[in-house]
């Protein structure tokens, strides 16, 4: 994965230890936690959308699609 260009989310607070940072890929979307920078999780937007949609609503769906945990 390079030249993505990282975004951390609103809610990682002062500290900056606890966030979590996306990145839009070629392929779709990828995910990882700072303190984790080398551990990427990728997928594409209509399954994260679908995930941030079950979170908010507690209805997280039961399968996942196109998920895959990408070592850099």
């Amino acid at each position: 994965m390079t030249q993505v260009r990282w975004q951390r989310s609103s809610f990682s607070g002062d500290g900056g230890n606890n966030c979590v940072e996306v990145a839009a890929t070629t392929n779709g979307v990828a995910l990882r936690e700072n303190d984790s920078p080398t551990e990427v999780l990728a997928t594409d937007q209509r399954t994260l959308l679908s995930l941030i949609r079950g979170i908010k609503t507690a209805t997280v769906p039961s399968t996942s699609r196109s998920v895959r945990a990408t070592p850099r």
